[in-house]
């Protein structure tokens, strides 16, 4: 316990000396997309690893998101009224996305979710009036939250580390509690769970609702950070995206979809300078986790330490005899 504590002091205390150890603004930038990058798939992690469903169209609930505060702050409101409608229009599309979605599950939530989300990339695409189609809708200023500055690289990572941190707070949380418990038992269990009088698809209808909450948050962010909103934000690539963070960093773990996350972000902003092929590299990266490491890179690096620590011990433990009888001769 003290020793993951110690890490954990490590870790906060590192993440707060990025803007500070970074050579330039460049850096600070992308540390600031894996924060929110890691915010999205955490939210998606909520249903792939715990209520083991896997859904391909959540980019559209972050494009909701994205184009609500853009939307909404070109119509001449306040920022604050823009994240309130935002956070409230997404719930509401969340719930309506997870009713029809929770119809099925297996294959066909997968094609489900991955028809709404096209239909919602088609909307934003098609629907000029309101997305102004490929141009998409810049956004003129960030906030200033209690007289806090975002307009710096650093003001805006300071920014997106508070909200993930409490991201991380939140998704802790729900995974210890009761209700957390619940959402895995009609993971592994459905049957068994609606036997014992547990309502499975309630139970995953809020699971819903808490993952496209996270969703909501890291598409303010996105916005805020780009300050500009396009229909690509929306398309198959970046919910197959999101989803490889996941699957490739942890489904079922706290750490795995954040390294994930920085994995797939690191590759794509600062490998992508000097390798020209960082696809192939990327994928086969990929490859490379689920052959080796099928349970994801952070459980599956934990199983490796455990096996080299196990090796380690053991032979201590036959080199001891030995030695032994040598000092009894």
């Amino acid at each position: 316990m003290i020793a993951r504590n110690l890490a954990l002091g490590l870790a906060l205390v590192a993440l707060a000396m990025i803007p500070y150890e970074m050579p330039g603004t460049y850096y600070v930038n992308v540390a600031s997309q894996i924060l929110l990058y890691a915010i999205f798939a955490l939210g998606l992690s909520v249903l792939v690893g715990y209520a083991g469903l896997v859904s391909l169209g959540h980019a559209g609930l972050f494009g909701l998101a994205c184009y609500g505060v853009a939307y909404v702050l070109a119509a001449g409101h306040s920022h604050a009224v823009a994240i309130i409608a935002t956070l409230c229009v997404t719930i509401a599309g969340t719930a309506v996305f997870a009713a029809l979605s929770l119809r099925a599950t297996g294959i066909g939530f997968i094609m489900i979710t991955l028809a709404l989300g096209e239909i919602l990339w088609g909307l934003a695409y098609r629907w000029i009036s309101i997305t102004n189609g490929d141009n998409g809708i810049s956004v003129a200023s960030r906030p200033s939250p209690f007289g806090f500055s975002l307009t710096s690289a650093a003001g805006f990572y300071y920014m997106a580390l508070i909200i993930f941190l409490l991201a991380v707070a939140a998704v802790f949380t729900f995974v210890r509690s009761p209700f957390g418990a619940a959402l895995a038992g009609t993971r592994d269990q459905p049957r068994r769970m609606n036997a014992l009088g547990y309502h499975v698809w309630m139970i995953r209808f809020w699971a819903c609702l808490f993952s496209g909450l996270l969703t909501a948050v890291a598409g303010i962010l996105f916005v805020y950070y780009n300050q500009f909103i396009s229909p690509q934000t929306l398309a198959l690539t970046s919910s197959a995206e999101v989803l490889l963070m996941v699957i490739s960093g942890g489904a079922s773990t706290l750490l795995g979809p954040i390294f994930g996350a920085a994995l797939v972000v690191i590759i794509k902003n600062v490998v992508s300078a000097y390798i020209e092929r960082w696809n192939f590299m990327l994928g086969a990266i990929f490859v490379a986790i689920v052959i080796l490491m099928p349970e994801g890179l952070v459980p599956g690096t934990a199983r490796l330490c455990r096996m080299g620590s196990g090796a380690l011990r053991g032979r201590r433990n036959a080199a001891l005899p030995a030695k032994s009888g040598g000092s009894q001769r």
